[in-house]
């Protein structure tokens, strides 16, 4: 086979999606659940969000959550605690990955660690939000309020 035949042949191949995966705390006490306002970011700024982050490489999700919540509230996470709730496929930045875990145990009071990038912590009921959220954390929410463990949003 020609060289030309060889790069048609490579060049028509469909790129592999590309997908960033972050992960997403639902730290529980009760029926609320501990949300951040965004703050100075350049994103979203004012929205109440989970606390979350992007999975970085050499880790495994669990591994990423337990990181990022001692990283952003202050808490200690044991792997055994981390429960798993909802998986989004979500378009935002070419393709997210969007992992929910929930806790309902942990070690630590919950502690804004992040005052250049959240201006308060708080509480909210699990069945009424604060009314700004990033809109995929609130339809995520409501599916794991439903108990759904899966869905694609923006696409």
């Amino acid at each position: 086979m020609s060289s030309t035949a060889t790069e048609t042949i490579q060049h028509a191949k469909p790129q592999r999606h590309k997908v960033t995966g972050d992960v997403h705390l639902v730290l529980r006490c009760g029926d609320t659940v501990l949300y951040g306002q965004r703050y100075n970011t350049g994103f979203e700024d004012g929205a109440w969000h989970l606390p979350a982050g992007h999975l970085e490489a050499g880790e495994s999700v669990v591994t990423a959550l337990i990181r990022e919540a001692a990283e952003e509230i202050g808490v200690t996470i044991r792997p055994e605690d981390v429960q798993f709730s909802h998986i989004m496929h979500n378009s935002s930045s070419g393709g997210r990955m969007a992992i929910f875990f929930t806790v309902t145990n942990w070690q630590g009071e919950p502690t804004n660690c992040e005052p250049d990038k959240c201006s308060a912590l708080d509480w909210f009921a699990l069945d009424a939000p604060p009314d700004r959220m990033i809109d995929y954390c609130r339809t995520a929410m409501r599916h794991i309020a439903e108990g759904t463990p899966f869905s694609v949003y923006g696409w």
